[in-house]
């Protein structure tokens, strides 16, 4: 997500009346978060709305009143105080506000996660999902063609996950690809990954293996990785026994490639040099 100076203050600021509202006693963080993305579903339907509620020239009070106006009863009064803090602020454009409530859902059911202990549990099954539709063309396609309605799209992933998941999980990756934007559902759910992570200030390590690794050679490998980049790091293991043996890491933008395909490619390009 790229903002602009001013959308990253209203974010910042709406942040913080999360965390309070996330914080009172008796707050559901996963109802909230729900219902943010509801509303995110609503800013990205009526142009009209969003234009409104994002005009930085307009009256703070009357943004709030107008919002309330719309979804009082609709929503529960937390997601409210959290939306107030929205659009009392300035935005440096309708969209960076819908990425902003976006961003603010998001954030409150990975805390419903991270409450239950499942946090860990979501990261996990969301890389998996990922897998599968990285690995079916066709799949990741569909689920990010933006001629395709959201719902036929929300349909689609629900037949695909079922019931086997986390119901944070599950709200999240039909979400992600309800929302047409240019990447891949693959990637944009990877985000979603790395967000997890991230709650733990942890780096994302996408491990494709020819064999399977055992907990020692799991710990050993986070262990080298920490060192190299400094921080903790959450290992996503995919088996492949196409890449013949070793493994290959990816790091954000970086690759460490030590299977026996990639040294054999690398020899390859030698040679062709």
């Amino acid at each position: 997500m790229t903002l602009h100076a001013a959308s990253r203050e209203a974010l910042g600021f709406a942040e913080s009346r999360l965390d309070e509202v996330l914080g009172d006693a008796g707050s559901d963080p996963s109802a909230v978060g729900e219902e943010l993305l509801s509303v995110v579903d609503l800013l990205a339907r009526e142009v009209g709305l969003r234009r409104a509620v994002a005009d930085g020239s307009s009256d703070p009070e009357a943004r709030k009143r107008l919002v309330r106006s719309l979804l009082q009863g609709k929503v529960s009064e937390p997601a409210l105080r959290v939306l107030d803090a929205v659009v009392g602020n300035r935005w440096s454009s309708p969209r960076e506000l819908v990425d902003g409530v976006e961003s603010l859902g998001r954030n409150a059911l990975l805390t419903a996660a991270e409450n239950s202990g499942k946090l860990d549990t979501v990261e996990d099954e969301l890389f998996r999902i990922a897998r599968i539709v990285d690995r079916e063309p066709e799949l990741d396609r569909a689920l990010a063609d933006q001629v395709t309605s959201a719902e036929a799209k929300r349909n689609l992933m629900r037949t695909l996950i079922t019931d086997r998941v986390d119901p944070v999980t599950k709200v999240l990756a039909e979400q992600v690809v309800g929302r047409p934007r240019g990447r891949g559902a693959a990637h944009k759910i990877d985000e979603l990954v790395k967000l997890a992570a991230a709650r733990r200030e942890r780096s994302v390590a996408y491990v494709t293996s020819a064999t399977e690794l055992t907990a020692e050679q799991r710990d050993q490998l986070a262990e080298r990785l920490r060192r190299i980049y400094g921080r903790p790091v959450a290992l996503h293991v995919e088996l492949d026994r196409s890449i013949g043996a070793g493994l290959v890491v990816r790091v954000g933008d970086e690759v460490i490639d030590g299977s026996a395909a990639g040294r054999l490619e690398s020899l390859r390009r030698q040679l062709a040099g």
